[in-house]
């Protein structure tokens, strides 16, 4: 819907609440009155004198002003009645919180239909959810318990879910929640939307997105976008599998471009870091508000535990977060402070020679402090206090404290466990600009999402294509109600030609002996390909031979072949290939078209290592695609081999995706092999350079799934099927 933003900041900031219901309503009203809402609360209900001992309204034409925000807590069936009401009244919004809605049944669709009609232009969140809370301002629509408190600054966090907000409330963790959201079947308002509507409030520091459906893309990358201007950082955890569009699944590299792995290029797209679990998705949006993104993931970090140094170490390595070598000034101050018996290196084991010393360690800490890196961390668990006295370890953090105070570097304190740190200590720690990380996994992954936030906006930002949906061109609708058809691979190569895609040499033919004198022409060996009719996979169907070496084999291969097919293509084939890609086009339905890279030829379901980007893409980014392929040290020439063309790679797959989006209509295109010859001696390893030999990369197969309505016919007409 078009949201209108004035209505929807009344609605996330009101000023006063009406609160239209019965039992439900009364805990709303509880809630708002505990956390300090300090506005006007008017309740509304026919049936009763008060409610959460305020006196009640009869009906909503009877409040004494338009409520900013008002939670709707009545049965599913009088919410559409009540929502009008409030719209008509001009409310800011209003908060619908009753199930029975699209998420039960068709009934409950058409009453969910009802409720958006009813809206109108006014913002509507639900049906089906709890509610919200600013514990900013403190305001609580919210009919149910929450662990939240009031906090100057923090993080938003936005969710479908009911429980994993209220999951998220009760975290003992310091993470302070400035704003709660809960959307449930998001009718109306996407968590897009909301978000965009908070981005405006300076005390946001982070906005996280719980997300089981990803929504409109190009609603996200708006909010991307505008989350970028305000320098916010957005975090989100999707969870769930979307559903990809009902397209028969005839390429390799269309079955590789999981929803999973597009989620991934579209955030990362987008500069929108991604947490793969709850916890995860906690301790970042926990860094993120103390030190925004990290720009690299780097960390120096000091424990009195060799063991510890070494979980620390570890795990950093597993999520890609970098320890670098202590500079010389530092080293020196740590000899200076520790003494000659600890060997002084990152990650730090400093021992247990100034432990129970407060200045020692605060001596220690402050020459960490000073190595540089993106962050610096000490590991400590607080021990329970209910079995030990944790007063020692209470002094190590005063001394981190204060070290931090003294040298305000971006600091962080890891626990091993995720209960190794009392709330009161992980508070006091937000509150003096350290960020408090639980757990030593969950704290490295939040690093390294923190830095990728960083690396991603660092690169201008690079718009999504349009939604072809919207095109309403008379050409666009008849392209899209034309059948998909499947072209003949002569006819695809023929197009990609015409765009500087370099192709083997070759003619089609309609019997074995054109076929032998065929391949005298072009030159031995050749390869031998069904070509009409059209076949997915040829060689699974007994539809190529390859490496033909006189006119003999060629006439009893093709002969071999004519149960088969009733047309060949003959090609010369390419014999000084290092290397073979796989490149997959196709448009999905969510994330629109998709371009996949990966290990080509007979290799490229065995070791399926791929990688998939969002389209448009720059040439940077497809070489930084390609290194991080397996087969990188291939193309770059591992052991003695020859260096890949990799420069006439990135040529051809540029002139591939120009090609498929100046159609417009390809469904689906898939190169496999893209063989990729040698290098031309003196370019640089991975590296741009100019143009030199365009035949350095040829696409040897080709698959192409094409609208029909929009097809091109090939130079010269293919025979019909006999």
């Amino acid at each position: 819907m078009m949201v209108d933003h004035s209505r929807l900041e009344r609605c996330l900031k009101p000023r006063s609440i009406a609160v239209i219901g019965g039992q439900t309503a009364a805990t709303a009203i509880e809630q708002s009155l505990q956390i300090g809402f300090d506005g006007p609360i008017w309740a509304v209900n026919p049936g009763r004198e008060t409610l959460g001992g305020l006196p009640c309204y009869p009906s909503v034409a009877d409040l004494p002003g338009a409520p900013d925000a008002a939670l709707v807590a009545v049965p599913a069936a009088a919410a559409p009645t009540i929502v009008r009401e409030l719209a008509e009244a001009g409310a800011g919004g209003a908060i619908c919180h009753a199930s029975g809605f699209a998420e039960d049944n068709d009934a409950g669709a058409r009453l969910q239909t009802e409720l958006i009609a009813a809206a109108g232009d006014m913002p509507l969140i639900g049906p089906n959810c709890i509610g919200i809370i600013d514990y900013l301002d403190g305001a609580a629509l919210w009919p149910d318990e929450h662990g939240g408190r009031r906090v100057e600054t923090g993080v938003a966090v936005i969710t479908q879910s009911g429980n994993i907000a209220q999951n998220i409330s009760m975290q003992r963790r310091g993470l302070p929640v400035a704003f709660l959201a809960t959307l449930g079947n998001s009718a109306a308002l996407s968590a897009a939307d909301l978000a965009s509507g908070l981005l405006a409030d300076e005390r946001i520091s982070a906005i996280g997105l719980h997300l089981e459906a990803l929504g409109d893309v190009h609603e996200l990358e708006a909010l991307a976008r505008k989350a970028r201007e305000r320098n916010v950082p957005i975090l989100a955890f999707k969870s769930g599998t979307s559903v990809l569009g009902e397209q028969a699944n005839l390429s390799h590299t269309n079955s590789f471009g999981s929803p999973d792995v597009l989620v991934d290029a579209l955030f990362t797209r987008l500069g929108i870091g991604r947490a793969h679990d709850l916890p995860t998705f906690v301790e970042t949006l926990t860094l993120l508000h103390v030190h925004g993104p990290l720009a690299a993931p780097t960390l120096t970090s000091a424990s009195c535990s060799g063991g510890e140094a070494a979980l620390l170490a570890d795990a950093a390595g597993a999520a890609g977060v970098s320890m670098p070598e202590l500079p010389g000034s530092t080293a020196l101050g740590l000899r200076e402070a520790l003494g000659p018996r600890v060997h002084v290196r990152n990650p730090l084991d400093y021992q247990t020679f100034i432990w129970g010393d407060e200045l020692s360690q605060q001596q220690c800490f402050a020459q960490l402090l000073t190595a540089g890196s993106d962050l610096h961390a000490l590991a400590v668990d607080v021990p329970r206090e209910d079995r030990a006295d944790p007063e020692i370890w209470r002094g190590t953090l005063r001394a981190f404290i204060a070290a931090h105070t003294e040298h305000p570097a971006p600091a962080a304190v890891i626990t091993s466990l995720s209960e190794g740190l009392p709330e009161e200590h992980a508070i006091e720690l937000v509150e003096h600009d350290i960020a408090p990380l639980h757990g030593v996994r969950e704290a490295m992954a939040a690093i390294r999402i923190a830095a990728s936030i960083a690396e991603a906006r660092a690169r201008p930002a690079l718009p999504l294509l349009p939604d072809r949906e919207s095109d309403t061109s008379p050409d666009h609708a008849d392209r899209k109600s034309a059948r998909v058809a499947q072209t003949d691979e002569d006819s695809a190569k023929r197009m990609l030609a015409e765009f500087g895609v370099s192709v083997p040499a070759g003619r089609v033919v309609d019997s074995a002996f054109d076929a032998g004198d065929a391949a005298g022409a072009l030159g031995f060996p050749v390869v031998a390909k069904v070509v009409q009719p059209v076949l997915a996979h040829k060689s699974d169907h007994g539809g190529v031979r390859v490496g033909l070496m006189t006119e003999d084999e060629v006439i009893g291969a093709v002969s071999a072949m004519e149960g088969t097919g009733t047309q060949f293509l003959i090609e010369h084939m390419v014999t000084d290939g290092v290397a073979e890609l796989v490149v997959g086009l196709r448009t999905d339905a969510t994330f629109g078209p998709v371009l996949t890279l990966g290990v080509g030829g007979t290799l490229v379901e065995v070791v399926r290592d791929f990688v998939s980007l969002l389209l448009p893409v720059r040439p940077e980014e497809l070489y930084e695609a390609l290194r991080t392929l397996q087969l990188w040290p291939v193309l770059d020439g591992a052991r003695g081999r020859p260096r890949a063309d990799v420069d006439a790679a990135v040529r051809a797959i540029t002139a591939i995706i120009d090609w498929a989006t100046a159609e417009a209509t390809v469904s689906e295109l898939e190169i496999n092999p893209l063989i990729l010859r040698a290098a031309p001696p003196g370019t640089a390893d991975g590296e741009p350079t100019e143009a030199v030999d365009a035949r350095g990369a040829v696409a040897v197969d080709v698959l192409l799934r094409y609208a029909g309505a929009a097809q091109k016919p090939a130079e010269k007409p293919v025979k019909e099927l006999r």
